[in-house]
């Protein structure tokens, strides 16, 4: 019997619901995994259909479709390794998210995922039914164990693929992107390495969908947690593993390992591609953005060029009359610097023309935030109109501190297809944009050196709406905002608890105060990336209707 298996990894980018597309992505990984001689070529969860599919794998035609593409490409699978790819399977049993293993021009099985995930940005109880565990499949001379994403968490799944006979395990993931993701799933699979004492194959998917990121950074574990292989992170990579079997079993021939990033790259990485993919997989090659001259847009635009290239970035200046010179000098910078388009489009006519249409209407009234939310839905307007007549999306710019507080303005500055900041706090925006003054990478598109000028970063915030006004003038030091956001978002925090850390007890009521009343807002936004545990929209669901009060 051989003692040696190599095994193809295949860390690519599906598109949900491009079922030939990505079968043909598959296929390409195959031949690449027959010519270097493999005996298996491993493809992520769910590959075929895309990952997360959501409620499209409750519609019966979907999933038709997709199992007739899976039966179509296992018909290929002849004169060379084995296949293993995700997709859906529906029997009379039930309905699973199954891993098939396709060889010979047929489907020689099909592992069902048993632990359905049903947290964070998961609901697969809603969509699948839970398989028995599979017992091991003998691939070249292995007997190899595959535990479907979910059922690497849990040690009764490998213990039992142990306990029948599996050599090796293999894990195809769909998992998603949050900061520092990698630390986490190193010690899951550290502990199923030490409970088994099995070398173990973690392969995730890479690529964005929707909101949500898949990274990469896929990995093999050999005995006593010892890393042999390292995949990069964001990218996609085909690479071939060798496991050779000793006196002690199989273990995997180490190899150089792919740098991994920190978490000051992960999230700008996550960013670029997270647009990229929403653009190119939604049919978009260009995009506009109102460029105001602060720090938000700035980023924005940079990331918009690194992701599709500056040449595709149309940047608009819309000056009011509160629109100060040097805002118009920084805008003005910042797009020569990236080699961008820029143009202006002066707003103070509308404006006049709008606030004087409803005088009537407002007259004995005074001047407040009605006024300065005409000139953010011009902008609105204008930004929109320029996205319809040539075809770039509208970019949105506001952050997460932004959003979390309503400091934003619905159909203003709201408006736009996606949002790149959109988990990204305001204090993090700051060192992002330093971060990328002083780093570039070969996936940037846009150019090296100090892109965004060091006066947008410095600067104060302002919105611009009225004569000398501040962000701080409406909401507390940035740096108090956030440090008190993130407690009460990301850890849940009572208010007591936030208050016995050491701040304010009237300005943690008032931030949980504007937190609550801004879900609408909320629920109206533009999707964006996902970069932390606690992201608005499916990490965070609470009602818009919230008459409740931490009173502690």
């Amino acid at each position: 019997m051989a003692d040696t298996f190599r095994l193809t990894l295949a860390q690519l980018n599906p598109t949900v619901g491009a079922f030939e597309a990505n079968a043909a992505k598959a296929l390409d990984a195959w031949e690449e995994g027959r010519r270097a001689g493999a005996d298996m070529v491993m493809l992520p969860e769910m590959f075929l259909t895309g990952y997360q599919a959501q409620d499209l794998v409750l519609k019966p035609a979907f999933v038709q479709d997709a199992m007739a593409a899976m039966e179509r490409l296992a018909a290929r699978i002849t004169d060379g390794p084995a296949l293993g790819i995700g997709g859906p399977y529906w029997d009379e049993t039930g309905h699973y998210n199954a891993w098939w293993v396709l060889r010979d021009g047929k489907v020689a099985a099909r592992i069902l995922k048993h632990n359905l995930p049903h947290e964070d940005v998961f609901d697969e109880y809603r969509l699948f039914d839970s398989g028995q565990i599979s017992g091991p499949v003998r691939i070249g001379a292995a007997r190899v164990g595959i535990p479907v994403c979910e059922d690497s968490w849990h040690p009764e799944v490998a213990e039992t693929l142990l306990e029948t006979g599996a050599e090796i395990l293999i894990v195809p993931n769909g998992s998603p992107y949050f900061r520092d993701k990698q630390d986490v799933r190193m010690n899951v699979i550290v502990s199923r390495v030490v409970e088994t004492g099995l070398p173990v194959v973690y392969l995730n998917t890479v690529g964005g969908q929707d909101d949500q990121l898949f990274d990469g950074a896929s990995f093999v574990l050999n005995p006593h947690g010892e890393i042999a292989a390292q995949l990069p992170a964001f990218e996609e990579c085909v690479t071939h593993v060798d496991f050779t079997r000793g006196a002690e079993g199989w273990r995997a021939v180490p190899q150089a390992l792919t740098p991994q990033p920190d978490a000051w790259e992960q999230d700008y990485h996550a960013m670029v591609l997270g647009l990229r993919d929403y653009l190119g997989k939604s049919g978009f090659r260009k995009v506009v953005l109102g460029l105001s001259g602060g720090v938000d847009s700035a980023l924005v635009a940079v990331i918009a060029a690194d992701a599709i290239g500056a040449e595709n970035v149309h940047c608009v200046m819309l000056p009011s009359r509160h629109t100060s010179q040097g805002s118009l000098d920084d805008a003005a910078a910042l797009a020569h610097r990236i080699g961008a388009r820029l143009d202006t489009v002066e707003i103070e006519g509308s404006r006049e023309a709008v606030t004087g249409a409803l005088a009537h209407i407002m007259a004995g009234t005074e001047p407040d935030s009605t006024e300065e939310n005409i000139q953010s839905r011009l902008r609105g307007v204008m930004l929109m109109a320029i996205s319809n007549k040539f075809g770039g999306m509208l970019l949105t710019t506001g952050n997460k501190s932004e959003m979390a507080v309503g400091y934003c303005t619905i159909y203003g500055d709201m408006s736009g297809g996606y949002n790149p900041l959109k988990d990204l706090y305001k204090t993090r925006v700051f060192e992002t944009c330093r971060w990328r003054n002083a780093n570039h990478r070969p996936w940037m598109k846009g150019p090296a050196g100090e892109v965004i000028p060091t006066v947008i970063i410095d600067k104060p915030p302002s919105a611009e709406l009225r004569d000398n006004q501040k962000d701080q003038d409406s909401l507390p030091p940035y740096e108090v905002l956030d440090a008190i956001l993130e407690r009460l978002v990301e850890d849940d925090q009572s208010v007591a608890e936030i208050v016995a850390a050491g701040f304010d007890r009237a300005t943690v009521k008032r931030v949980e105060h504007l937190l609550y009343i801004s879900e609408w807002k909320r629920f109206q936004s533009a999707p964006g990336p996902r970069l932390t545990r606690r992201a608005f929209w499916l990490d965070r669901r609470y009602p818009m209707v919230n008459c409740w009060r931490d009173q502690s």
